[in-house]
């Protein structure tokens, strides 16, 4: 079975809409985990236009699953997850102002970066994922790096699904079948859905984490938080 994270950015997007703490933030990751899940995933941003800082800090001694923290790289984010360590953290490269994920690296060209980043973190007994487009290439430099898995950016899959078009899995495929060859685990995410997720796990071997957070909580508008997840637990299984 492939492990469910939820991304809980938009839950801290509709509290900083209105000041005060409605939604806890808090609470609500102790109830998702309570509904299922098998963690919680954040992505601080240096605008702390949703996740804050403190937030992140804040959640270490309310998540009891598995704490992964997303972010590009940079001094503030690695000394923020130097000070949490949590489970996992997975390295994005998006840029300052990014609205949201939009490519993974080219590891090729920053894999001397990412060593030193990753080497650090594992110095610490945290484990790494570096967020990669479905490209196979760039796997074998991904694994110079000592990463323990790379996350599959899937808006590509996403988009060709909605389209209809299925085929559009066969790169994740590829890609992922060369990761298990040469080592690296996989987790997948951006852009996956009760709608695409089920066949997505299906097709693409050895996933064993997604990370699911605007689509879920979307979801939740129309079926509640506690039955999404189980609904997404069901579509993992």
């Amino acid at each position: 079975m492939t492990k469910l994270s939820v991304n809980i950015n938009k839950i801290a997007t509709l509290r900083n809409a209105r000041g005060g703490n409605v939604p806890d933030l808090l609470k609500v990751a102790g109830d998702i985990q309570n509904f299922g899940a098998e963690g919680i995933t954040i992505h601080p941003r240096p605008d702390e236009r949703h996740i804050r800082y403190q937030d992140a800090l804040d959640l270490k001694s309310v998540v009891t699953t598995e704490f992964n923290i997303e972010g590009n790289p940079i001094p503030e984010f690695v000394d923020l997850v130097l000070k949490i360590k949590p489970e996992q953290v997975t390295l994005v490269p998006d840029a300052v102002d990014a609205i949201t994920s939009n490519a993974g690296w080219n590891t090729a060209e920053h894999g001397t970066f990412l060593k030193e980043v990753v080497d650090e973190f594992k110095r610490n007994n945290i484990r790494t994922s570096i967020f990669l487009d479905p490209i196979v290439s760039m796997l074998e430099s991904a694994a110079a790096t000592g990463t323990d898995r790379i996350e599959l950016y899937t808006e590509s899959y996403a988009s060709e699904f909605e389209k209809g078009n299925k085929a559009g899995v066969e790169a994740y495929v590829e890609t992922a079948k060369k990761a298990g060859e040469i080592g690296l685990g996989i987790n997948a995410g951006h852009d996956l859905s009760l709608h695409n997720v089920h066949y997505f796990v299906q097709k693409v071997p050895g996933v064993l984490e997604v990370s699911i957070g605007h689509a879920l909580i979307t979801e939740a508008l129309y079926f509640g938080l506690q039955n999404v997840v189980g609904m997404y637990l069901q579509k993992l299984t």
